[in-house]
């Protein structure tokens, strides 16, 4: 099964603040997300019912998995020491 991938729209605006470099870097992981929406290394979040976490370097994506429709839904992108 292929999920959707959507962006909460802060998660857009620090999505593009983000240097080229590190855009490149985090969108291949953010699109293998379609295929499998929970890889190695994926943690889910304490605190909240269904919030998950993949790193990339030293920068994480925070997101949001509805099984039922088959959704990826981005909440958060940013430097480790300021997505917490």
């Amino acid at each position: 099964m292929i999920y959707s991938i959507d962006f909460e729209p802060i998660a857009v605006r620090q999505f593009r603040k983000l240097e080229s470099v590190i855009r490149k870097k985090l969108l291949p992981k953010i699109k293998a997300l379609a295929k499998n929406p929970r890889p190695p290394g994926t943690k889910k979040l304490q605190g909240f019912k269904n919030r998950y976490r993949i790193r990339v370097g030293d920068y994480r994506v925070v997101y949001q998995i509805h099984d039922k429709i088959l959704l990826v839904l981005i909440v958060e992108i940013g430097h480790r020491s300021d997505v917490y």
